[in-house]
């Protein structure tokens, strides 16, 4: 799904359409234990309760793509005969009604999520929605729809635990200590199925939701989707390719080339940002290559780093730059110090050798502060060596 289809679905989760009919739910305890199931019709709901729920379901279809929400796909054989698919697909179809298909469900997610000491609820909502449609030569959108979308939604989320607060009590005029209960925080991971493919149905991938894009919780997504191939993790995609690069270039792997690539695969990103695609961002395996030959890397090493990059992403040839550097940083540490530079000053950043001894170079413009006392710098050219004087 691309970020305008996401949009227009995340549209429905509006608590004035009434389109999510029950909100179903499962409250587990630390120990994995069932506390209670739950069936709640939205119709008897307080505006305010549906409201929190929707928001709820919603942070589902949050994130950025790439990072927070990864497509999910299945194989045709999973399709065609398989118990993760099949339980989807009724889920799907029964708009969740079946009790049975819910539990299996949701002992499948119980038994592979470990929240440590935290309980859970597990969320389920279903929708069928009515497609609306162009006629040819029209800007109008039809009312008529000839497609409905049937989908549901799937969240987890932790329960925090009650605690002590002084809260005041008008009929006392009085603060008095009362606990604010358990409380329902937003979910951790989730899923949409199936996923709406240019505004069509696609019972061939999901929609996953992390909210932490450095874990992908790989459990869960083992459980409900029996994946032979998982996702990466932003974070995991980062140190591959940190890895590939020192891992190919070696010697050849010096600080103007890091520069170079933080330098060029950023632009790559404002670019993208600019065109405003809906798509996710993206970059090919040969614009690193380029990038790479014309900061001066052999060739030999280009190849090895091809090879390396294909053998560390599993085979993958297109990336998300977003997760190979981090745009607003350029940061460099060393056993003496960690230094932050804004990446569009790092170009000055250099190295030398003076007296056999290495240093980092950075060109400063105006003042420094030092442990947040502004300090002085020397004026240019003063402690420079003139021609002819003595060191």
């Amino acid at each position: 799904m691309n970020r305008k289809e996401i949009r227009e679905i995340k549209k429905r989760f509006s608590p004035d359409m009434n389109n999510f009919g029950h909100i179903y739910g499962c409250y587990v305890n630390a120990a994995r234990e069932v506390i209670t199931y739950m069936d709640s019709p939205t119709m008897l709901m307080e505006n305010e309760e549906r409201e929190m729920y929707m928001k709820t379901l919603k942070k589902v279809l949050s994130g950025a793509l790439g990072r927070n929400l990864l497509d999910v796909e299945f194989s045709t054989a999973q399709v065609e005969d398989s118990d993760e698919h099949r339980l989807l697909q009724t889920l799907r179809t029964s708009h969740l009604s079946n009790e049975t298909m819910r539990k299996i469900l949701f002992q499948r997610i119980i038994d592979s999520v470990d929240m440590g000491d935290t309980g859970y609820a597990i969320l389920l909502a279903a929708d069928a929605y009515d497609v609306p449609y162009k006629d040819s030569g029209s800007d109008e959108w039809s009312e008529e729809s000839t497609d409905q979308f049937e989908y549901f939604v799937c969240c987890l989320c932790p329960v925090k635990d009650p605690k002590g607060a002084l809260r005041y009590l008008a009929e006392e005029k009085n603060f008095r200590g009362v606990s604010t209960g358990s409380i329902l925080g937003a979910p951790d991971m989730g899923f949409m199925f199936p996923t709406f493919d240019d505004r069509m149905t696609n019972i061939y991938q999901a929609l996953y939701y992390t909210r932490s894009s450095a874990d992908v919780h790989s459990d869960f997504l083992k459980a409900v989707f029996n994946l032979d191939k998982l996702p990466m993790a932003a974070n995991t995609q980062k140190n591959a390719f940190d890895s590939a690069l020192a891992d190919s270039l070696k010697d050849e792997c010096d600080i103007d080339v890091v520069k170079a690539l933080h330098s060029q695969i950023g632009e790559k990103i404002d670019i993208l940002k600019e065109v405003k695609s809906d798509e996710a961002p993206e970059i090919h395996i040969n614009e690193l290559e380029e990038i790479l030959m014309k900061s001066g890397t052999s060739d030999e090493a280009i190849e090895k780093f091809h090879d390396t990059c294909k053998q560390y992403f599993e085979g993958e040839e297109f990336f998300n730059p977003e997760n190979l550097i981090n745009r607003k940083q350029f940061k460099i540490e060393t056993p003496e110090a960690n230094i932050s530079v804004d990446p569009e000053h790092a170009f000055g950043i250099k190295t030398e050798v003076i007296d056999g001894r290495s240093y980092l170079m950075i060109p400063i413009s105006e003042g420094i502060t030092v442990n947040g006392v502004d300090v002085s710098l020397p004026d240019a050219g003063e402690g420079e060596i003139s021609e002819g004087e003595e060191a």
